[in-house]
């Protein structure tokens, strides 16, 4: 399955890959889907192995992530018995204190994990990688609108075939808004995905940072029209390109 580059926003189901997540932490769920499907994937959710065993086998699913921890058994028992009928993608999830289980995990086959706490933008990242390396066709690492054209996979953007010298979170920041052009941001919501719900934060962070970014649009344009970084009075921030 290949995403189209114009972003999360409108791609219809069938261009989306079916990721299955299995976490006991409806909080952490609840934040790892919200930021998935924004980043172009459909998630299905089950709080402990026998739903998202049940998910797995009643739809076609691209990857699962799996918490090994879980309320009716050990997310390695699940593990156990997928891979003897499926080569399902797997990425596991643990604590920092199971490097064991992450170890028994990789050795029944799961294709990577990771370890609690992770930034949601680390396990987009992840799913990505791994999606690559199980089959011909993955998922895209580059978004191109217009003259901005922005590698995921290497974390750099560009206007006008000019690199632009972002900061992490600049970069991050431009990557959300143009995996949804068009898309309404508020402050608020960008600072939970970009800044991983950092609670201390204000949302002049995220004025700031539209400042900066919006100065290294222009790089390389040459005064030719290009992507810009829109303010919608009272709601947030749009990305046209």
């Amino acid at each position: 399955m290949r995403p189209s580059p114009s972003g999360a926003a409108g791609l219809p189901a069938a261009v989306r890959p079916r990721i299955v997540l299995i976490e006991d932490d409806a909080d952490l769920a609840a934040m790892c889907r919200a930021f998935l499907e924004r980043d172009a994937f459909q998630v299905t959710w089950a709080h402990d192995a026998r739903t998202g065993h049940a998910a797995v086998l009643g739809h076609p699913t691209d990857l699962l992530v799996l918490d090994l921890g879980l309320p009716d058994g050990s997310g390695l028992d699940l593990l156990r018995a997928l891979r003897r009928t499926s080569g399902i993608p797997v990425i596991i999830v643990t604590g920092w204190g199971e490097e064991a289980d992450r170890v028994v995990g990789l050795e029944l086959g799961a294709d990577d994990y990771l370890v609690k706490p992770f930034s949601q933008r680390e396990l987009a990242a992840r799913i990505r990688a791994v999606l690559r390396r199980s089959g011909p066709e993955g998922v895209s690492d580059v978004i191109e609108l217009g003259l901005l054209r922005i590698d995921t996979a290497a974390c750099q953007a560009s206007t006008g075939d000019v690199a632009l010298a972002l900061r992490p979170k600049e970069y991050a920041l431009l990557e959300v808004l143009a995996r949804a052009p068009g898309r309404v941001f508020s402050a608020d919501q960008l600072l939970k995905v970009v800044w991983d719900s950092t609670p201390w934060l204000a949302t002049s962070t995220v004025t700031e940072h539209v400042y900066r970014l919006r100065r290294h649009l222009t790089t390389g344009l040459s005064g030719r029209p290009g992507p810009a970084i829109i303010t919608v009075r009272g709601f947030g921030y749009r990305l046209d390109a």
